[in-house]
């Protein structure tokens, strides 16, 4: 099987920049030996494996009093990331999305929104076989609209505000009504103070001060934007609007350039009008678009506007026709044209149906030769960019991408304590929901190119003791917060972080 996938994967990246895809029908799990390494556009970058690791528990609780939710997003802090010897740190913000939920019972919380900090050492060391992670919650930010209101994680509906001329999702009724509801996904420091945050509701990106007060919205084009069929805004989450972005599928990635001047904004998969079929895997062809930043914080149109087509998969692993998109949900960037970006399955600890972990990888993705849909039909308006018979239309050209790390490797993945399937050798299974990531230098002198990939899990808040606006929102089991730290060669690639030794 294995052989068979190599094969697959080796004969699209020849020729199938065009139209590409991955049809993962058995777990893809890896055992070749680290490091592996991929070369995109005559650069040779190398995954060398898993470093170090840590954890919180999952009944944390957070600066507010609320259960603390990991992580949608994270990020280190601009200027705090040193290094002392063996010893790494530096202040980490991570993002909890709208709070503990049960849309099929409607059953919602008037969760404010909010960035968590967390002072972050790891100790690596070449004299130790693992590195270790400490994680120690040190206060956060409660994020305000231009009103100087609160967020919240209610479902607004079919409700509505409006603040600077800018529709926006809001409870009409029931809790939460008056704030603007907020499902953060994706987490982005901006040169010189502030940050943006990407939103699920709305497809919005939120852009914040350095105290979390809102001072810009930068709203998606109009094929992105969700609206009924008379063409009115359509938040809701509980259902698929007509056109835009499916329901909980919204800007699930967002990061900047290295040099700060480019905004990559991402959908967890594709576009109503861009689906094809009844089956979940026909929601494979995203979009990114990509804003100049570099004279406006938030500037009206994108700049490139392009599509990427995920890999799909058979949930049950048996050999079958795929039937699910392994969507992704992170990007981090590395030049103005290639970025990384975390797609997966649905399985692991957390996630109901005890479906085998089929999935989950971090790619690298090139937009270079790909089609530039910006100030097109494709973006001014829902033209979709599949056919009547649900392939994409020849005049597109999708950004081709290569694996670079494969999370499914069990002897690297046990030197973190965890293991592919529940109770394995008596190590933690590997969770769901892995949805964050940030790369930081390595400061080595010996080897300068070499950086830190961290990723986290989001938890869904589930712990066997959780507690939301008071409330007891218990779970039948714990899923701890999760770091896992990779090492990755990647040449010409220009820190952000202010680093010093």
């Amino acid at each position: 099987m294995r052989a068979r996938l190599a094969g697959l994967i080796a004969a699209c990246l020849a020729g199938c920049a065009a139209a590409q895809s991955l049809e993962v029908r058995h777990p893809d799990i890896i055992t070749s030996a680290l490091p592996r390494s991929v070369e995109v556009g005559g650069t040779t970058y190398v995954d060398q494996g898993l470093v170090a690791a840590g954890s919180l528990p999952a009944a944390t609780i957070d600066f507010l009093g609320d259960t603390l939710g990991s992580f949608s997003s994270l990020a280190i802090e601009p200027g705090t990331w040193k290094r002392e010897g063996d010893t790494y740190s530096g202040v980490l913000w991570t993002l909890p999305d709208r709070g503990r939920n049960d849309p099929e019972h409607n059953l919602f919380f008037d969760y404010a929104g909010r960035v968590n900090r967390i002072r972050f050492s790891m100790t690596v060391s070449p004299r130790r076989s693992f590195g270790t992670v400490t994680l120690t919650p040190d206060g956060g930010i409660e994020l305000k609209d231009f009103t100087g209101k609160p967020f919240t994680g209610a479902e607004p509906g079919a409700g509505t505000l409006t603040q600077r001329d800018v529709v926006l999702p809001a409870p009409a009724t029931g809790i939460g009504v008056g704030k603007i509801s907020l499902d953060a996904e994706s987490l982005q420091f901006i040169p010189g103070g502030g940050f943006y945050i990407g939103d699920e509701y709305a497809a919005n990106v939120y852009r914040f001060d350095a105290k979390g007060k809102l001072n810009g919205v930068l709203v998606p084009p109009n094929a992105v934007r969700p609206v009924d069929k008379d063409g009115k805004p359509y938040f809701t989450s509980l259902k698929p609007p007509a056109t835009g972005r499916r329901n909980n599928q919204g800007v699930e990635g967002m990061a900047l350039s290295p040099d700060g001047s480019r905004l990559f904004v991402m959908l967890q998969s594709a576009l109503l009008q861009d689906s094809s079929g009844a089956e979940a895997s026909g929601r494979a062809l995203t979009r990114v678009l990509v804003y100049d930043v570099s004279r406006r914080n938030v500037p009206s149109k994108p700049v490139g506007h392009y599509v990427v087509q995920l890999p799909t998969y058979d949930d049950r692993g048996a050999g079958g026709a795929p039937n699910r998109t392994a969507a992704q949900s992170e990007i981090r960037v590395l030049d103005n044209h290639r970025f990384i970006m975390l797609s997966r399955d649905g399985s692991g600890w957390g996630a109901e149906g005890g479906k085998p972990i089929v999935f989950k990888s971090v790619v690298i993705v090139d937009t270079d030769g790909a089609t530039n849909l910006a100030g097109s039909r494709y973006e001014t308006g829902a033209t979709p960019v599949i056919g009547r018979d649900g392939a994409l239309r020849a005049d597109i050209h999708t950004a081709a991408w290569k694996p670079l790390v494969n999370m499914l490797d069990p002897r690297d993945l046990a030197r973190a304590g965890l293991a592919l399937e529940p109770g394995h050798e008596g190590l933690a299974q590997l969770s769901e929901k892995w949805e964050a990531m940030d790369l930081l230098p390595a400061l080595d002198p010996g080897h300068p190119d070499d950086w830190f990939l961290l990723v986290g899990n989001d938890n869904d808040f589930i712990a066997k003791h959780c507690v939301m606006e008071g409330q007891a929102c218990d779970s039948p089991i714990d899923n701890d917060n999760r770091i896992l730290v990779y090492r990755l060669t990647l040449p010409g690639m220009r820190s952000t972080t202010a680093p010093h030794h």
